[in-house]
């Protein structure tokens, strides 16, 4: 029993990590954001609403400058004021910025959130038991190794979800009429737009597929589709 007690303890300090950081997270969003209120977009998420059987969707708009959206582990949607800036100096257009809320609704809607808690504690307790295990054979530079290989799964972990939340805005895009191409379009600018911010990359351009790729992706749905109509 003493021997697996590391791998325990891993676990328990993930676990108790993840709900310190998503009550940390809560505060900060609270204190540093307000409901989104633009008739122009709210036209296109009563849309998605509609669609979704839904009385409408609340954005909230976070007091940062960097371009990103976010959704947050109690489940808010999030644009930051700088994803809204340029929108508002017409860099981004409505209809691509609700691809961007659509997307933060699919990691919600599809549990990301939870499931990265449980993925992040079981990594961290591999983590652990394999940093154990290389040590005896390679000592000094097992833990190295195993947190190497911990970093290439939790990416392809993400990864999977981009492409989860992508088909989920798709889905709904296509459904209330938006359309998908605006969701390409700004995957095709998010790169120019982010230019310049300090390496304030948004999270779905961090560890996630590359542009192209989910780009081919999103084609490859909406080949299956029918014209909305």
């Amino acid at each position: 029993m003493l021997k697996f007690t590391p791998i325990l303890l891993a676990i328990l300090y993930a676990v108790a990590m993840y709900h310190f950081s998503a009550r940390r997270t809560a505060r900060e969003l609270d204190a540093r954001s307000t409901e989104l209120a633009d008739p122009g977009l709210k036209k296109l998420t009563d849309r998605m609403a509609k669609a979704l059987d839904l009385d409408r969707i609340r954005v909230n708009i976070y007091e940062i400058d960097p371009v990103n959206g976010l959704a947050a582990p109690d489940g808010r949607i999030f644009i930051t004021r700088g994803f809204y800036r340029k929108y508002q100096q017409g860099e981004v257009t409505g209809e691509e910025l609700a691809s961007v809320i659509a997307h933060e609704l699919g990691h919600v809607a599809l549990g990301h959130s939870r499931r990265r808690m449980i993925d992040f504690s079981g990594q961290n307790a591999l983590r652990t038991a394999l940093a154990m295990v290389l040590s005896r054979f390679l000592p000094g530079i097992g833990p190295f190794i195993a947190n190497a290989l911990m970093s290439l799964l939790a990416a392809r972990l993400s990864r999977g979800d981009e492409y989860e939340a992508d088909a989920y805005a798709a889905a709904l895009l296509h459904k209330s009429g938006i359309g998908v191409e605006a969701q390409k379009s700004l995957f095709r600018k998010l790169e120019a737009l982010t230019q310049g911010r300090g390496g304030a990359v948004p999270a779905w351009l961090m560890s996630h597929p590359k542009t192209e790729e989910r780009i081919a992706a999103l084609d490859k749905l909406e080949s299956r589709w029918t014209p909305a109509e």
